[in-house]
């Protein structure tokens, strides 16, 4: 617009050739000569000028180039309708609830390169866009302003992590503050009734207090049913944490992600920052401290719009929490009768029990990770929960009177067969002697003998002597080593001081 506004001056102005023009600004001659009979023509047209303005709309306007108008080389027809066929396969996968497994722009041009089309990315994405633009108008968002301590938002997410070597899928429970998205996550192997109660739970706690309003969308632990097109009914799980924490809820409508954004761009950011670059872990609970360290480096980050990080954000938030008293108790009791392998069965699953309450009732605490046995209100057993399916979940101590009894049954047991560690021990020194062992274990039991302090004691024996581990060897060890310090520590008597005399004397000839 400059050049063209010289070129005038210059020619009206000051009166110089198309020439001296095209000399002067190193531009070309037919360019000069375009814009000065431009200009000629508003001259003759508006003589005398009457109107001024369109003299000052040519000389502030930049100038217009006539663009190619012509048929598209590589947008052909049959391009087009390929493109409109896999358009049409979203619709219906859109409709179907399969939202998830569109193809985006990048799936559809491999395609038609696939199909022999020589058609640009960058043709193929206008396309795309000029036909979803004609269907559906652009939808327009309403920014909101949320006050310290109203509003935090609560959602899942699937990652797949590989734990002890086999790769499966775990759920994210993930909760971001509205106000400074302060973001806390947790990692269940099921996403169900009692992750959802355990996560609100663990983070209340974390956090110190309630948010005024929980914002969840249409997921099955917290919307029961619905009731008409819009009201839905919350589960029991919801209500009972209402109840405890006496927070209220929101649900967000039908395919709405954007009214919680702030979660639902955690999950991503989350999953990504913590599991990107590692995934492989050897046991769930180190997995859940790598999550842990991820999310607090992530509350420590500046955000762009406010210049402060989400734990300098979540102080001013701390004052206006809601205060919280007792933890909620989050899990389930169910009644189980003892069957004859003493086990109870829970979700297709079997766990142990000791084998004196076979035939007998017993209660069962279930956690989201864990089961609780009471017999009488007396804990009986403890188990991680199984999430597979016709597992046997056997702890060998729950049988120790029966194998007394019954020391054959002992070899080919599931009890055994599931602690490797015992059963390579039982079939390099017990195979023989089966009743030792089971002494052994009874020793262990009784005196609270790690498996760690047993491998230990095992190889100070190999040692020392290769061949003849047995019972007698180990127990004197293990009771040596432990009537020793509590002898130190408890007993000054001349009965305590004669016992260590003997003892000494025991570990002399053992080494």
């Amino acid at each position: 617009m400059y050049t063209k506004q010289e070129i005038i001056l210059l020619s009206y102005r000051s009166g110089k050739s198309q020439r001296q023009i095209s000399r002067d600004l190193q531009i070309s001659r037919k360019t000069v000569q375009r814009y000065v009979e431009e200009y000629a023509k508003l001259q003759q047209v508006n003589n005398p000028p009457i109107d001024m303005s369109p003299f000052s709309e040519c000389l502030t306007c930049p100038p217009s180039y006539a663009t190619r108008v012509g048929a598209k080389r590589k947008l052909t027809i049959e391009v087009s309708a390929a493109i409109d066929i896999h358009l049409s396969d979203n619709e219906l996968k859109q409709s179907s609830g399969l939202g998830k497994q569109v193809l985006k722009n990048i799936d559809v041009f491999e395609s038609l390169q696939l199909q022999g089309f020589e058609v640009g990315y960058t043709t193929v994405c206008n396309y795309v866009r000029t036909k979803l633009k004609k269907q559906s108008p652009k939808e327009a968002f309403i920014r909101q302003v949320y006050q310290p301590g109203s509003v935090c938002e609560f959602d899942w997410g699937e990652v797949k992590l590989e734990i002890g070597g086999v790769l499966n899928r775990y759920y994210l429970a993930v909760f971001t503050s509205a106000y400074g998205n302060y973001r806390y996550s947790l990692l269940f192997q099921r996403q169900d009734t009692l992750a959802f109660m355990e996560s609100h739970t663990l983070f209340f706690s974390h956090i110190g207090g309630v948010y005024h309003q929980m914002t969840y969308d249409n997921m099955r632990v917290a919307v029961s049913r619905f009731v008409g097109l819009h009201e839905k009914e919350p589960t029991q799980a919801l209500l009972q944490m209402r109840g405890h924490y006496l927070f209220t809820h929101r649900f967000c409508n039908i395919y709405s992600g954007n009214e919680k954004g702030h979660v639902e761009r955690s999950v991503e950011y989350v999953r990504r920052k913590a599991f990107a670059p590692k995934h492989s872990f050897s046991t769930l609970e180190e997995a859940q401290d790598h999550l842990h360290q991820a999310v607090d480096r992530l509350n420590q980050t500046k955000q762009q719009l406010t210049g402060m990080t989400a734990n300098e954000l979540f102080a001013q938030e701390l004052p206006h929490l809601y205060k919280i008293g007792s933890a909620l108790a989050f899990s389930e009791s169910t009644p189980c009768r003892v069957d004859k392998y003493s086990t109870i069965c829970f979700g297709t699953n079997h766990y142990s029990v000791p084998d004196h309450l076979v035939n007998l009732h017993v209660d069962v605490k279930v956690y989201s990770q864990k089961l609780e046995v009471f017999y009488h209100n007396t804990l009986v057993a403890t188990h991680e929960r199984n999430f597979g399916r016709q597992q046997w979940v056997i702890s060998i101590e729950h049988y120790l009177t029966t194998f007394k009894r019954k020391p054959g049954a002992l070899n080919a047991s599931v009890a055994l067969v599931s602690s490797p560690y015992l059963k390579e021990l039982y079939d390099d020194f017990f195979s023989s002697t089966p009743r030792d062992f089971v002494d052994l274990l009874q020793f262990c039991v009784r005196f609270h003998v790690p498996q760690v302090k047993l491998e230990e004691t095992v190889k100070l024996l190999l040692s020392l002597c290769t061949h003849n581990i047995t019972t007698e060897k180990i127990t004197a060890i293990l009771g040596n080593k432990t009537a020793e310090t509590a002898c130190v520590v408890v007993d000054k008597s001349e009965t305590a001081d004669q016992s260590k005399n003997l003892l000494r004397e025991l570990t002399a000839i053992m080494n």
